[in-house]
């Protein structure tokens, strides 16, 4: 009976064995024969891994080409996770290809670059254990900026200043020539000095102007040699005319060549009502010379006074002298000096065509 049983035994352990025999081979022929099975046993494996262990490191790899399909060598991948410090770098190798072999999981960012070349970056989360491969990464040519700077010489700004400036009039009728409402403006050239100057002498509202004033002293006979009639009208408009290109003339263009000064009237228009007004008064007598600097003002000054010395030779005989040269020297300053003043509180709001860029001190 005891020896039955044994031999029972024998025979069930034989058949389990075999039977066991016959599973494993027929599962490794199987695996050997279905790579997707062998695929998802090896999910299956690393899921039980992830499970069993949540911190288990895993991979991240990938391939870089260009537009042509060509891998990129060389091509630096920057692994970042979590704290901006904590950084890996590698490079592609010939084939473009690149891995990071141990991964903690969690989410990462990956940038791809390479010289003139476009950078990608990639965020996503590694699974513990996960092997992580990346679409194909194709970096494009990075677009070229080219930033074009035209600069024009001194000479060119200050024509096109000066052609603006020429636009430049009061209730868009009286001539508003002389000020400047840029900051920084060019210096005038010899040529823009006399050109400036002539086209302000000659003006339709300037010799509308001298008409007016010459039949204001024929109405109430002012200078009585003249005369009246038609020539001592004449004789009164030539008079009145010369005083204004004289002036003009000398203290715009002559002796701002001479003493290479500007004779624009340089528009403030920032501090308080104090520093401006007294910029404004300082005009007549302190001028901005080519270079930038400031000093005395000998154009306003001494064409003021060479005006005045030049009306001797036409104004009636009794009239001439010393007196004369300075009361019109007088009066022509205190022009300038009101002018100045006009254009530092008046004149931007009263003139039309003032440059859109005018709204900073020069």
């Amino acid at each position: 009976m005891g020896q039955n049983l044994a031999r029972q035994s024998r025979v069930c352990g034989s058949t389990i064995f075999v039977s066991l025999t016959a599973v494993l081979i027929f599962s490794t022929s199987l695996s050997a024969q279905s790579p997707d099975l062998a695929t998802a046993r090896e999910a299956a494996q690393q899921t039980t891994q992830s499970l069993t262990n949540p911190q288990a490191p895993g991979s991240i790899a990938g391939k870089v080409i260009d537009q042509s399909g060509v891998a990129i060598s060389a091509a630096k991948i920057t692994l970042s996770r979590g704290e901006p410090s904590i950084a890996q770098e590698i490079f592609t190798d010939e084939n473009g290809q690149f891995a990071f072999a141990v991964v903690p999981p969690g989410p990462f960012h990956l940038t791809i670059s390479s010289p003139e070349l476009t950078p990608q970056t990639f965020d996503d989360t590694l699974q513990p254990g996960q092997t992580y491969t990346l679409p194909l990464v194709m970096l494009t040519v990075a677009a070229q900026v080219t930033e074009v700077r035209v600069t024009l010489s001194p000479q060119e700004q200050a024509e096109l200043e000066a052609k603006d400036e020429e636009k430049q009039r009061v209730f868009g009728i009286i001539p508003n020539f002389y000020v400047s409402y840029v900051p920084n403006p060019a210096p005038l050239t010899r040529k823009l000095k006399f050109q400036m100057a002539l086209k302000s002498a000659t003006d339709p509202f300037t010799l509308g102007g001298v008409g007016v004033l010459a039949g204001i002293e024929q109405a109430t006979n002012k200078w009585k040699q003249y005369g009246q009639g038609a020539q001592g009208y004449g004789k009164r408009y030539g008079a009145s005319y010369a005083d204004v290109a004289a002036g003009t003339f000398i203290g715009n263009a002559i002796l701002p060549v001479v003493f290479k000064q500007d004779p624009r009237y340089f528009y403030k228009g920032k501090g308080s009502k104090r520093s401006r007004l007294l910029h404004a008064i300082a005009g007549t007598f302190v001028a901005r010379s080519d270079n930038g600097n400031w000093g005395p003002n000998y154009s306003n000054v001494l064409g003021s006074v060479a005006a005045g010395g030049i009306s001797n030779l036409y104004y009636p005989s009794h009239r001439r002298g010393i007196g004369l040269v300075f009361s019109t020297a007088a009066i022509r300053l205190g022009e300038i000096t009101a002018a100045s003043l006009f254009e530092e509180f008046l004149g931007p709001k009263l003139t039309s065509n003032v440059p859109p860029h005018s709204d900073g001190q020069p």
